[in-house]
């Protein structure tokens, strides 16, 4: 009976918790304010979404480049309105982040 009640209770748990860890891209995109400026497949101040994936796809270390892009921010890659850092992304949100902007077309 224990037992039973020990799986019950862990498997409540980790139920609870799967949501808050699994975020999609689009809650991540409004809980950063990506949108505030990008959007998939229009320019608005920075580039779309489309227009990055593009530019990144076949690079084998795309996701690396696009990730630290995003943390340090930048200027002169798409224009000279600079991007500012986005540091306080965490590597988890990051890492569903890049993977939707690559996969853009």
């Amino acid at each position: 009976m224990k037992i039973a009640l020990a799986l019950a209770l862990a498997g409540i748990a980790a139920a609870a918790a799967a949501p808050a860890a699994a975020q999609s891209a689009d809650d991540l995109l409004k809980k950063h304010a990506c949108l505030s400026c990008h959007a998939a497949d229009k320019k608005l101040v920075g580039p779309s979404y489309k227009d990055v994936a593009a530019k990144y796809r076949g690079q084998k270390d795309a996701e690396k480049l696009l990730a630290e892009k995003i943390k340090k921010g930048g200027v002169g890659v798409w224009g000279q309105i600079p991007m500012p850092p986005n540091a306080n992304v965490s590597d988890a949100d990051m890492k569903v982040l890049v993977a939707y902007i690559l996969s853009v077309k």
